[in-house]
């Protein structure tokens, strides 16, 4: 094995843990997935939905315990018919109506 084999971790310039996962979704040409993006999506048992992010609450970025993580949505498009926000809104909590304050669920068996 390589000596600079870090066990399929590295850390993004920014400062986010990348984890390698080259069939994920989110994988194009680096096989790396921000590290705060899985664990996310490991609690919810589905990839991210588009318009969906992960937020850290303490603004540490490579501090991602679950506890510390939020599931952050856009708000709908500005400019909306009010039937398409009703509809948007109804999506919205079909999608998230149990999920209280934003605290990630608790991980699943």
């Amino acid at each position: 094995m390589n000596g600079n084999w870090k066990g399929g971790r590295t850390r993004h310039k920014a400062g986010y843990m990348m984890v390698r996962v080259p069939d994920h979704p989110r994988a194009g040409k680096s096989p790396y997935v921000f590290e705060h993006i899985l664990v996310v999506e490991r609690l919810l048992g589905r990839h991210l939905a588009a318009g969906e992010s992960v937020h850290h609450r303490n603004g540490v970025r490579d501090d991602n315990r679950p506890e510390n993580l939020e599931l952050w949505t856009r708000p709908q498009p500005s400019g909306i018919r009010v039937s398409d926000a009703v509809a948007w809104a109804g999506e919205t909590l079909e999608r998230y109506g149990d999920m209280g304050t934003g605290t990630p669920p608790t991980v699943l068996p």
